[in-house]
């Protein structure tokens, strides 16, 4: 068969080829892939071959991304890689930029700020931008902003019959695409807007919980008094005693408040949580939107990890005071609301818009985490009212899937998946 495949522009692998190991890993190597056949696409017309190969040969179809991966695997079939398909045009006159299907962030954001313009990117500039959009997009911008799926205004992309088609013609297919993730085809790129924003003032203050345990519900009454201009997230985690770790952090357990603020104030909207005390590293400043990265300062080396997402309508303080107790896993907290709340003119599948609260717990192991996520998070049930899947990357059962929808879009979700792909050929990582 992959004499099938071979009049294609981009590069095909299969378990016996040198590099087949290189191209079917990615960001995320837990539980990886295991297909038949990489393709490396280089163009819409590649995916379209390889679909339509796929659908002949009745075999199960995966795209791999930049970004942080799966979580689905692929055994057998045939795994589509973009990581050749890195182009990105800005129109500063009308602000937007078109991406193509294995552009990063950061290779937006690179082609963006000479205009003055960025979009809106996440917390790890090295991520995939389509996926992202995807799934919804909660970027460094976003209380102000709101989603990045809210602000897409076209979509090219191969539908499970090998059909290169322009989503936005189609309104149950668009609303689809943006947030139902990679459900319903497979998307070769997007045209978004960009915005005028050249610098953040932003950084993370890292506290120590030990001599501050206080720190993280001081963060918690002041987003209940910030205007939507800053977006912020607070991380406990535990550093490892390691070299490599900055000497204040080492072996300490700690509150990463994590600051991203468009007001021309930001200074002082941020001094209540410099009077929580003397922070062990404090990166907050001025800083150029290329340099966002800098905020979160997330690892950018691949292994092996899983997520597990809620979203809540408060945060209790009981909760909060259990999760600050863990130390084995990573706690991500996300403060909504802003921009986030309000519906986008062309309506999407994004949903529970009156979450105030994202909570993520990562696991950085070989083994699934799954029951020790759940326990972990189980003291926030009373507040949960749904979940993001962007950052859901441990399996979810059907209920936990219906619940990252409003009432009925979960259901309109999967009739729009047995019309569109109705063989089953797409593998995605939630397949509704």
């Amino acid at each position: 068969m992959i004499t099938e495949l071979s009049s294609i522009d981009g590069l095909v692998w299969t378990k016996d080829s040198a590099g087949y190991d290189e191209a079917r890993l990615g960001f995320q190597r837990l539980d990886p892939h295991q297909p038949a056949y990489v393709v490396g696409a280089a163009s819409a017309q590649d995916i379209q071959q390889v679909v339509r190969f796929a659908s002949k040969n009745r075999l199960k179809l995966a795209v791999k991304a930049k970004g942080h991966g799966h979580l689905n695997r692929l055994d057998g079939g045939v795994l589509i890689t973009t990581d050749r398909l890195t182009g990105v045009t800005v129109d500063a006159d009308e602000k937007t930029a078109v991406i193509e299907a294995g552009a990063t962030w950061a290779q937006v954001i690179e082609a963006a700020a000479p205009h003055g313009l960025a979009p809106l990117s996440g917390s790890f500039p090295n991520l995939g931008a389509v996926p992202y959009i995807l799934g919804g997009g909660l970027g460094l911008m976003a209380r102000q902003y709101g989603y990045a799926a809210d602000h897409v205004r076209r979509i090219e992309v191969v539908s499970p019959d090998g059909v290169l088609r322009p989503a936005e013609h189609d309104p149950d297919l668009f609303w689809a695409l943006r947030g139902g993730i990679g459900n319903f085809g497979i998307v070769t790129r997007v045209e978004v807007d960009l915005f005028p924003v050249k610098t953040l003032y932003g950084g993370s203050l890292y506290y120590d919980l030990t001599a501050y345990p206080d720190a993280l519900e001081t963060w918690r009454d002041w987003t209940r008094t910030v205007p939507d201009t800053i977006t912020s997230a607070v991380a406990l985690l535990r550093f490892p005693d390691f070299p490599q770790v900055p000497a204040p952090l080492r072996g300490k357990h700690v509150a990463q408040l994590q600051l991203s603020s468009l007001a021309d104030d930001g200074e002082e909207l941020i001094r209540p949580l410099r009077e929580i005390g003397e922070p062990l590293v404090d990166t907050v400043g001025e800083l150029p939107y290329t340099e966002s990265a800098k905020i979160f300062a997330e690892p950018d080396h691949p292994g092996s990890f899983s997520t597990r997402n809620i979203l809540l309508s408060e945060l209790d303080p009981k909760a909060l005071d259990t999760v600050r107790a863990e130390t084995q896993c990573i706690i991500g907290i996300r403060h909504l609301g802003g921009a986030l709340a309000k519906a986008p003119e062309v309506p999407n599948a994004l949903g529970h818009r009156d979450a105030q609260y994202s909570v993520t717990v990562l696991s950085i192991s070989e083994k699934d985490e799954s029951k020790r996520q759940r326990q972990v998070l189980e003291p926030f049930a009373d507040q949960t009212i749904g979940r993001l899947l962007n950052f859901s990357s441990a399996p979810l059962d059907e209920a936990e899937l219906r619940a990252a929808f409003d009432d009925g879009d979960y259901d309109r979700l999967k009739k729009l998946r047995a019309n569109y792909d109705a063989e089953g050929l797409l593998q995605p990582n939630h397949p509704f």
